[in-house]
């Protein structure tokens, strides 16, 4: 890597994290060739809100899909633990991330600066009354229940997540992009970059005068706004890029 060029000076980092940073904490990714999404493409229709709304037998699934979901037992790795370091360190570090897991929010980084685009799904909300709940109390009634309702009003119950054809919420949406043009550098981790609007921060942080590197093992849309795209395994990466900032 060639960050000198990049990373001399700076002390506002924002980093927006995808699937990618996850897998060495065993969490599959969708679109890599090992991807949910890749090995069955059938299981994309689960994350489609209209489909989920409609039918029945595709809440059975994305419930039975979550139930035993690898998120429930994965622990931070190191390309997590490395991004709140540079916080520790004394940068000012925000991380946008696509993933539902939580996993940021189990390092040292405050969860104040993590700012979840897509939601979380330790969180159930109902989709007629609001109503929220942990979804560990609503995954217990799975197997009586393989599709439960809302017990405040009966609705449907879904995963505090933003499916396909939901838009982000707006609020969360304007923060990250204020985040994004305040940055001095933007660190774009194990995204496909494919999702909008959450990849387009890529380009506001650079129109802001933001540095963009991208750490992906793929090409991606964004390649060529960036001042550096890193091949090397994520966490061998992010590692790299902590030790260089923080001990320069």
């Amino acid at each position: 890597m060639h960050e000198k060029h990049w990373s001399e000076g700076v002390t506002r980092i924002a980093v927006l994290t995808g699937a990618g940073i996850s897998t060495d904490s065993g969490i599959p990714d969708y679109r890599g060739p090992d991807g949910v999404w890749t090995k069955n493409p059938a299981a994309a229709s689960l994350f489609t809100y209209a489909n989920y709304m409609a039918d029945t037998e595709v809440r059975q699934q994305f419930w039975c899909a979550y139930a035993d979901h690898a998120a429930w037992r994965a622990e931070p790795n190191d390309a997590h633990h490395a991004l709140a370091e540079l916080d520790t360190a004394g940068l000012a570090v925000r991380v946008l991330t696509q993933n539902i897991d939580g996993l940021h929010q189990r390092t040292a980084l405050a969860e104040r600066k993590v700012l979840e685009l897509h939601g979380s799904m330790r969180s159930t909300v109902c989709t007629r009354c609001g109503a929220k709940t942990s979804t560990e109390s609503v995954l217990a009634r799975i197997p009586a229940e393989p599709d439960p309702p809302c017990r405040n009003c009966g609705g449907i119950l879904k995963l505090a997540i933003v499916l396909f054809g939901q838009p982000l919420d707006a609020g969360v949406l304007g923060q990250a992009r204020t985040i994004a043009a305040a940055s001095q550098v933007f660190l774009a981790i194990g995204s496909s970059l494919q999702v909008e609007p959450a990849a387009s921060l890529c380009s506001i942080a650079v129109r802001a005068g933001a540095k963009l590197v991208i750490i992906n093992r793929d090409p991606t849309p964004y390649d060529d706004e960036a001042v550096e795209v890193i091949r090397e395994p994520i966490a061998t990466a992010v590692r790299h890029i902590r030790k260089f900032v923080t001990d320069r």
